[in-house]
């Protein structure tokens, strides 16, 4: 019996080089974009394994322009991997997936850029949103012009978009965090954000391969969010 049970505990284990954890390091003021406010923008990526030792990269060129990396399951290997957005100084942002490959921290999937500089996307979610078994990312396109939602799917070799919904936001420029996110109050998945003009709350939910969006009330306040996200309802 005790053999069996370190068995169980053995398997449950997470693998030596397996992440645990990741942050954004050296802070750098050599993309001039400071849409998070200042410190934001970072040359590093650091990651932390199972086994307490840890792994970097470095941009000589772009930066990380985010609040903080997500460690996720994606690929659906063994293993999460850390999502980010990264900025190029001519091109812009873009979402990238980061996973360990020969022992070392590696690109392996990624949207495309922006196209221009000075132009961002903000994270709303990382996860299975439809059930189907594969891993989604959503993020809202410029979310201070654009206003779009876009929700991206693992397929094996990468990302690729598979629905697109504008009139919605999650970042106002400055602001050092990302309101909103991934919810469940017991029919499934859905990612809370703002309307276009910050007035209310809605609800967005995938179905195949089509988001649709549920007003939950307004106005989009940080305690509005808060109740959303908890399940409760929206105060006007």
């Amino acid at each position: 019996m005790i053999r069996w049970a370190a068995a169980v505990a053995l398997l449950a284990a997470p693998a030596a080089a397996e992440i645990v954890s990741a942050r954004y390091a050296e802070p750098t003021a050599r993309y001039a974009h400071l849409v998070l406010g200042r410190d934001h923008n970072f040359a590093a990526l650091e990651v932390a394994l199972a086994d307490g030792t840890r792994r970097a990269l470095r941009h000589p060129e772009m930066v990380f322009e985010d609040t903080a990396p997500r460690v996720a399951e994606v690929d659906g290997r063994p293993g999460p991997e850390v999502v980010v957005v990264e900025s190029d100084p001519r091109r812009g942002a873009r979402v990238a997936v980061y996973g360990l490959r020969d022992g070392a921290l590696a690109r392996i999937g990624a949207t495309p850029f922006v196209g221009r500089a000075n132009r961002w996307y903000a994270v709303a979610d990382v996860s299975d949103l439809d059930g189907d078994g594969a891993v989604e990312v959503s993020f809202v396109d410029r979310p201070h012009l654009a206003k779009t939602l876009r929700t991206w799917r693992w397929t094996g070799g990468g990302l690729a978009e598979v629905a697109a919904l504008p009139g919605v936001t999650n970042h106002r420029i400055g602001d050092p965090g990302i309101p909103g996110g991934r919810r469940d109050c017991g029919a499934g998945p859905e990612i809370v954000l703002a309307d276009a003009d910050w007035s209310g709350l809605v609800a967005v939910r995938l179905s195949g391969d089509r988001l649709t969006a549920r007003p939950l009330g307004g106005p989009a306040t940080a305690a509005n969010f808060d109740n959303a996200l908890g399940c409760n309802a929206v105060s006007p």
